[in-house]
């Protein structure tokens, strides 16, 4: 399995197109929890983003480990994918939550109001995916 560099601007190019993710957490008994996501990625910091509301199962996984939370967040076109692992924490300060949905508006549009959102913020770990990340030219 390919392991890319972070900072690879074809990897960043392949996380700025618009497609849905899922993102893995673990629940209390160790089995895992797969749901989709928006995701963004920002390989100046190294930092992956969902939104989502503050009392989703997702979170509740995250805040469970305390700051030790392990997730995966995946995506796939054809034959290209990409999955990023990293420690992940809940973000319920208001400018880092504003500044998670600017990254989500900008990749794939607006999102309604939700008094309740948080951010979950993954500090890259590692990043895998296929060797190929630029799409093939239209034949």
């Amino acid at each position: 399995m390919p392991t890319h560099d972070p900072r690879d601007p074809d990897l960043a190019t392949f996380w700025r197109e618009r497609h849905l993710c899922t993102l893995t957490t673990l629940r209390a008994d160790g089995t895992p929890h797969v749901v989709p996501v928006g995701v963004t990625y920002d390989p100046d910091t190294l930092t992956a983003r969902v939104i989502t509301g503050g009392g989703s199962a997702k979170v509740r996984h995250v805040e469970r480990l305390d700051g030790a939370a392990t997730v995966a967040v995946c995506q796939v076109d054809g034959g290209r994918w990409s999955t990023i692992e990293g420690r992940a924490r809940i973000a319920r300060d208001p400018d880092e939550v504003a500044e998670a949905v600017r990254r989500y508006a900008e990749r794939y549009r607006q999102p309604r109001e939700n008094p309740e959102r948080v951010a979950i913020v993954i500090d890259v770990t590692r990043v895998l995916g296929s060797a190929r990340l630029t799409p093939l030219p239209p034949t």
